[in-house]
């Protein structure tokens, strides 16, 4: 028998495509299979979700020109718990939870907002700081202006990281105790790589960030105590150059440390690297198709022996089960979710 204890998923889709919302979905931890509950159309366009520690609550970006974020009861019909929070910026993209704060990434405007959290995991009606990107790029259409397209705590919780596909950068902030956001660190990527999405190594020391304008994948050194980021090594993510513009999309890391998983949307599929001990090597051993079109984001169950793809043109998310010697997805099943975003599990 599985893992009992993990019943829920959540998918996230985009409104204005025709997706319905936020969706909540059962999780059958022996088969990975999901079977859709229940949706609610309460927030615009929520792209990104999160949940709290203990599962009690979900929060999701509103992924418009007038951004916000909101926090749900999460549950079998996900309820809003309070009018969304605007986030004083364009188009959040991704989101976090840090030190009682939900932190989302705003890649119209290329900044970062911090909100409160209550003590009931509502959001406080205003947020405690906005904090404004700077620089750009050399691709003429995408890097004129900063573009944070993800945010994550470090393992360590002691750091706020983004990822700024505009300025080809990475940002290490701090949290103070009065919620406003300060650069500690920023290193830059390769001018025109256009970084989109980074994960951490599970044991921390290594983090490895995907680059959406150049399909490739950037290794870098991860000091926890300095709070810096050094790149290493950077290696393509498909076997051969694609055909057009490729639009690497997400990335994942198995909760061992030993295979890593990207997808492309572009060429619709998932790409396969073997990490090695240490985790300062990446190698690609294989790409399969996502059974999808465009799949914008990847999610692991929390086993780690099912891999998600949630395929927004295509409109479902589907599943493989994991080869634990090769780290191979092999599909498993899909369901309908149209204008599938993202996917998270409670």
């Amino acid at each position: 028998m599985g893992d009992r204890q993990v019943r829920r998923a959540y998918v996230g889709s985009f409104t204005a495509a025709g997706g319905p919302g936020v969706v909540s979905a059962a999780f059958d931890p022996d088969s990975g299979a999901l079977t859709v509950l229940a949706a609610t159309d309460a927030v615009a366009d929520p792209s990104y979700l999160a949940l709290a520690p203990g599962g009690d609550t979900l929060y999701a970006v509103s992924e418009t020109s007038d951004g916000a974020l909101a926090a749900f009861r999460a549950g079998d019909r996900p309820e809003l718990l309070a009018r969304p929070v605007p986030v004083r910026g364009d188009a959040p993209t991704h989101l976090t939870l840090h030190d009682g704060h939900v932190i989302a990434a705003n890649y119209g405007s290329g900044s970062l907002t911090a909100v409160p959290v209550n003590a009931d995991g509502s959001l406080a009606p205003a947020p405690a700081d906005v904090l404004r990107h700077e620089g750009s790029g050399p691709h003429p259409q995408r890097q004129q202006a900063p573009h944070a397209h993800q945010v994550l705590a470090d393992p360590s919780g002691r750091w706020v990281v983004s990822v700024d596909l505009g300025t080809d950068s990475v940002r290490v902030c701090a949290l103070g105790t009065d919620g406003r956001l300060s650069l500690h660190h920023e290193v830059a990527l390769r001018p025109g790589s256009g970084p989109r999405h980074l994960a951490f190594h599970p044991r921390g020391g290594y983090a490895y960030v995907l680059n959406e304008l150049a399909p490739t994948l950037t290794v870098c050194a991860w000091d926890a105590a300095d709070g810096t980021l050094k790149p290493l090594t950077e290696t393509p993510v498909l076997a051969g150059a694609p055909d057009g513009d490729a639009y690497p999309s997400a990335i994942v890391v198995a909760p061992d440390g030993r295979f890593l998983w990207t997808a492309t949307r572009g060429e619709d599929v998932l790409s396969v690297f073997a990490l090695d001990p240490r985790g300062d090597t990446a190698r690609l051993t294989a790409t399969v198709p996502c059974d999808g079109h465009w799949p914008r984001d990847l999610a692991l169950d929390p086993s780690g022996r099912f891999l998600y793809a949630a395929n927004e043109r295509s409109g479902d998310v589907t599943w493989f089960a994991v080869d634990p010697d090769t780290g191979l997805p092999r599909r498993a099943g899909a369901v309908a979710v149209p204008a599938a975003s993202c996917v998270v599990f409670g």
